[in-house]
């Protein structure tokens, strides 16, 4: 049975005693139906893991008693930068999770002028932390040490007039219409790549324009048309065979 893994976003250390919050206890005890004595995996995001063992159960709260510190990275040498336009619930997520254990190392979640959701207020807080969530999942689920930076919502227009025209790094923006391919791209041997994906509808023609002013290669994905959740899997996957470590 392999090993579960827990993300736990406070500090650990060998031989601490954690009492686990219930969302991670209900995981455990319930989903998993782990007994005392179990064996786990506890990582906090600093790098690194830790062994551990479900020590005890007290009124269904899971206590973990930390063992020793594995110095272990599974982290991609490519920094990618996924600035993605907001897709509407499952869709989202899927990127998100698959993005995750694709190696992504930062994620923008991007409002854009073709964009079908519109978050506001408590929803938008609501929203943000579920995403906090799915990529804490799968940080769990594909050995991650070092979960991806969930970066604050903003508009893709506020986020390409804050950036210089310049800076280091490749920026490519997806575009069916772009003539820039994969194939003829000049990767460099070193730096880190942002990546920009619309959303169901896509980037506008204005958008895109504006993303190319500030230093954004236009790439296409072959002859057919991906949908958003489609398009960032498959281009984050080519770059780790590329420059990253699925080569």
């Amino acid at each position: 049975m392999r090993v579960p893994r827990l993300f736990l976003a406070r500090p650990l250390a060998v031989g601490a005693r954690v009492t686990l919050e219930e969302a991670a206890s209900n995981h455990l005890l319930r989903v998993l139906r782990l007994k005392p004595g179990a064996p786990l995996r506890l990582f906090n995001g600093a790098g690194g893991e830790y062994e551990a063992t479900l020590d005890a159960v007290e009124r269904g709260t899971a206590i973990v008693t930390l063992g020793a510190f594995v110095d272990v990275s599974r982290e991609s040498p490519l920094a990618i930068t996924l600035a993605q336009g907001i897709s509407r619930g499952e869709r989202m997520d899927y990127t998100l999770q698959k993005s995750v254990e694709l190696g992504v190392a930062r994620i923008l979640p991007l409002e854009t002028e073709f964009g079908q959701v519109r978050l506001e207020g408590e929803r938008r807080e609501r929203r943000y932390r579920h995403w906090e969530g799915v990529i804490a999942g799968a940080s769990e689920q594909s050995g991650r040490t070092r979960p991806p930076e969930l970066l604050p919502i903003t508009t893709l227009d506020r986020w390409l007039a804050a950036a210089p025209a310049s800076g280091e790094g490749l920026r490519l923006a997806l575009d069916p219409a772009a003539e820039t391919t994969l194939g003829g791209l000049q990767l460099p041997p070193a730096g880190g790549v942002t990546l920009l994906i619309g959303p169901e509808g896509g980037l506008s023609d204005r958008e895109i324009g504006q993303a190319r002013r500030t230093g954004f290669i236009g790439l296409r994905l072959g002859p057919r048309i991906l949908r958003t959740e489609t398009a960032g899997i498959a281009a984050l996957a080519a770059l780790q065979v590329l420059r990253g470590d699925l080569g």
